[in-house]
């Protein structure tokens, strides 16, 4: 079976993710706690008015998850000497609650990235049938760059930059799916 991952929110208004924008609508003060991650730039700000191509919604129209096993981020970030928190817990989600969803994957490519205040290359969005969906293995090349340099330079940076992500247009339960703590290490298969 194949998963997609979620962080685990702090507060839930039910047993359902929900875009940011959809939160506005249901727990106006659950949205404005969860919105302040956009306020520490002023050109992330301008995420919230940007568009998803092929998709023609906004960027917090939709959920957003991981297409490869947290622990792969957490692993990258532990070999380079970045100081992480080890109880960081996923929602750990069979694809087949995305089936009655519209969904893209977010390419997130160096090459075509300027930045958050840009437009998405519609070369970066692919909508996607769930059903033929292959979680990832490893952590692109990109992005352990992207860690090394951010780390060396003192500097703040995002977890999850040019790794691809999950867009998912619609709510998604989270009934009776696992949670994992993405510092354990995989099974091997």
């Amino acid at each position: 079976m194949e998963y997609v991952y979620h962080m685990v929110p702090n507060k839930m208004v039910d047993n359902k993710l929900v875009s940011l924008n959809s939160l506005k609508e249901k727990n106006e003060e659950l949205y404005k706690e969860y919105s302040k991650k956009y306020n520490d730039h002023p050109d992330r700000l301008k995420l919230l008015e940007r568009r998803v191509p092929k998709l023609d919604c906004l960027w917090n129209d939709v959920i957003f998850f991981l297409p490869l096993h947290p622990h792969h981020v957490y692993r990258a970030l532990k070999t380079i000497g970045v100081n992480v928190k080890t109880n960081l817990l996923f929602y750990k989600i069979p694809v087949k609650k995305l089936l009655q969803n519209k969904n893209a994957v977010y390419w997130y490519r160096k090459v075509y990235d300027k930045g958050p205040a840009s437009e998405i290359a519609i070369e970066d969005i692919e909508l996607i049938n769930m059903e033929s969906f292959e979680e990832l293995i490893q952590i692109p090349k990109d992005t352990v760059t992207y860690f090394q340099e951010e780390h060396r330079n003192g500097n703040k940076f995002g977890m999850f930059v040019y790794i691809p992500h999950i867009l998912s247009l619609g709510e998604v339960s989270i009934e009776n799916v696992e949670v994992i703590n993405w510092s354990e290490e995989l099974e091997q298969i």
